[in-house]
């Protein structure tokens, strides 16, 4: 359809969960300085969440630029923390964020990080295409909270109606004891 256009239509609606990235790498202020290498040595087509809430806009903005380029040279997505109109004004492949941010706006590919049974129904109706289920281990970035551990992170995974990606300590070697083995993490990629 799109070659009768004379110019490139591109396409508006996220592609099939077979072409999603089954690995995620999500930055923020303790991993920014190895971003670039942890994207080289990811296997072609993981994901990158980009948050750098730390950063001031015009900076934060530069800095997504120049982690698209090293994602899109490795072959990897790459999916903005902010609104769905953002995400499409800064061209990514997708966005990340609260289920209420996401309710509404542009078609695009929907990311949403979920605690409980709750906030999966609420990332439900803002149309999540793919659900981060967390903490399901210890994690450095929240020292002594409670975990899901397996057992409960595979009862939430069960009423999800999105693919789910485990978040929250998560290794290779952890990831290898998931059924479907995707998985996302901050500092397991330095």
């Amino acid at each position: 359809m799109a070659r009768c256009y004379s110019v490139p239509v591109p396409n508006r609606q996220p592609p099939h969960p077979d072409f999603w990235p089954d690995i995620w790498l999500i930055s923020d202020a303790r991993n920014d300085a190895a971003l670039e290498k942890a994207l080289a040595r990811l296997p072609r087509g993981s994901g990158l969440v980009f948050r750098h809430y730390h950063l001031p806009p015009a900076e934060r903005r530069a800095r997504f630029e120049a982690l698209r380029r090293a994602a899109r040279r490795f072959g990897h997505w790459i999916v903005l923390s902010g609104t769905p109109r953002e995400a499409r004004q800064w061209r990514a492949d997708g966005v990340y964020g609260a289920q209420e941010r996401l309710a509404s706006g542009p078609a695009t590919l929907r990311l949403v990080t979920v605690h409980s049974l709750h906030e999966l129904a609420k990332a439900h109706r803002a149309r999540a295409d793919i659900v981060l289920i967390s903490p399901v281990f210890t994690t450095r970035s929240h020292p002594g909270a409670a975990t899901l551990g397996p057992t409960r992170f595979h009862l939430l995974a069960a009423h999800a109606r999105v693919p789910v990606i485990a978040l929250g300590g998560m290794t290779s070697r952890r990831a290898r004891t998931l059924p479907n083995r995707k998985w996302a993490a901050i500092a397991a990629f330095g």
